[in-house]
């Protein structure tokens, strides 16, 4: 019997050594592959072409604002959550009108990073399409659809960053929370005001990565990549002219079309003086080092007071946009006066589109348009409504707009960081009057996708997607990563 259990322990010895080693080797393998996930970074080839597949899912569920309904939206992107195991929560003001939060623990050491994008899209007029706008289908290099640039894509890109980091096992010194939120298109109280005023310890933040910014293509290359620290806000105002009502076979001196006509041209001609801030000033000296001589002088003239007019003239007339970068603008955008063709209205008036810079002095501003103006008969009605805060522009020298600066050098060497100062709005004025540092990114584009944002046939380059994930990322990674 002895002899027995000793020869079956000589038997098992072996078995059990091998059994040790394997286990061992095993678990060698796992901690190294482990250390290496870190080490030698995500698949990006991968990465593009899942953000490409999320977004053309994404673009097939309809979120066209009105009505939203961004919690069809919000489900999309928790299945894809859940599927990785990672907790979201969806929040809403109304019924059908939702947004997404999920988060990635860090250490706490630093203050959270708020990855964000908007799912409600504008609306869709279908007859002017070449092709389904909620069709997400993906061909010849592009997922086409409606907010496949704005702002789906950011969101989906996102998203991704976000998985990237879960699977990657990255080791955070601060949390980073991911934002897909209701409203954006002319709705923000059911989405970031509702999120910002009843659920801000869902999204308390250092930083924000937002929509906004561009990697501007031309040519198959990248020209620059745009991040936008601030954005002009908008303030609409209303000219109200006041006559006498009468017969139109009279005319008379006071009527109110007239007087009103005459406001408006004045205001249509006249360009609010140049106001530049932090922002603006880098953009155009920045700008000057990879432009043309002609245009170099131009971008670095600006605020010399011999040259300032013509300045100012010439880049007036070669670009609206960077026009509307130097000033507030005031455009005359819809007007109403008279109800039949035989009668002399009493009022009419003209509504007046004003994107003011972030600092601009409203009442000093409506001051000098009564004075331009010069007209008793024509009233001048302020702002009305809360619209979005004013604040000022987001840092240049933070640690995050130094590591999107660092990233850009990695993914796209020989090219230039531009802050922009937005002449539209987003979201991230209500992150800033809350003190976050928010940025504005946005994927490749030329100025054929720029031109279908809110316009037909939009559409994002796979490969420029991947390549924005990738920014995202290694900027995420530099700033949020235990060091």
């Amino acid at each position: 019997m002895s002899t027995i259990m000793h020869t079956n322990r000589c038997k098992q010895t072996p078995l059990l050594i091998f059994i040790v080693i394997f286990i061992i080797a095993m678990t060698a393998q796992r901690l190294a592959r482990s250390a290496s996930i870190q080490k030698d970074g995500p698949d990006f080839t991968a990465a593009r072409d899942e953000a490409a597949q999320i977004l053309s899912g994404f673009i097939k569920v309809d979120t066209t604002n009105p009505p939203g309904n961004e919690t069809k939206g919000a489900q999309y992107l928790k299945g894809i959550l859940d599927r990785e195991g990672i907790a979201s929560e969806i929040f809403e003001l109304e019924p059908g009108r939702g947004n997404i939060v999920a988060r990635l623990k860090g250490s706490g050491k630093k203050k959270p990073l708020l990855l964000m994008g908007h799912i409600d899209t504008v609306g869709i007029e279908k007859e002017k399409w070449t092709f389904d706008p909620l069709g997400g289908f993906i061909k010849d290099g592009y997922v086409y659809g409606r907010g496949a640039s704005d702002d789906k894509g950011m969101a989906s890109a996102c998203l991704e960053v976000f998985l990237l980091l879960h699977r990657q096992k990255v080791s955070l010194d601060r949390d980073v929370i991911f934002l897909a939120e209701a409203g954006e298109e002319g709705t923000s109280r059911v989405g970031i005001d509702f999120m910002v005023e009843k659920h801000w310890d869902a999204i308390e933040c250092e930083y924000a990565l937002n929509e906004g910014g561009e990697i501007h293509e031309t040519g198959g290359k990248v020209q620059y990549v745009g991040v936008a620290t601030t954005e002009k806000v908008s303030r609409g105002m209303r000219l109200v002219a006041h006559g006498t009502s009468g017969h139109g076979s009279m005319p008379r001196s006071d009527n109110a079309i007239t007087h009103l006509a005459a406001a408006v041209a004045k205001v249509g001609a006249w360009h609010v003086p140049m106001r530049l801030n932090e922002t603006t000033r880098t953009f155009f000296s920045r700008l000057a080092a990879v432009s043309t001589p002609e245009d170099q002088y131009l971008f670095t003239h600006l605020e010399d007071p011999k040259a300032t007019d013509s300045v100012q003239e010439k880049i007036r007339a070669k670009s609206i946009k960077y026009n509307s970068m130097l000033r507030t603008s005031i455009v005359p955008t819809i007007i109403k006066g008279g109800f039949r063709s035989n009668v002399i209205p009493g009022d009419a008036e003209c509504t007046l589109d004003v994107r003011a810079v972030p600092d601009e002095d409203i009442p000093a501003l409506i001051e000098s348009l009564r004075r331009l103006i010069n007209d008793p008969a024509v009233e001048i009605v302020p702002p009305s409504g809360r619209g979005r805060p004013s604040t000022p522009p987001s840092g240049l020298k933070t640690e995050l707009f130094e590591a999107l600066e660092r990233s850009q050098r990695s993914v796209f060497p020989g090219v230039v960081t531009l802050p922009l100062m937005l002449t539209g709005a987003t979201d991230s004025a209500q992150l800033r009057a809350k003190g976050v540092q928010a940025y504005g990114l946005g994927s490749v584009v030329s100025d054929r996708e720029l031109a279908a944002i809110h316009g037909n046939d939009e559409r994002l380059s796979v490969s420029g997607l991947g390549k924005f994930v990738e920014f995202i990322y290694k900027a995420v990674v530099d700033v949020a990563r235990s060091k």
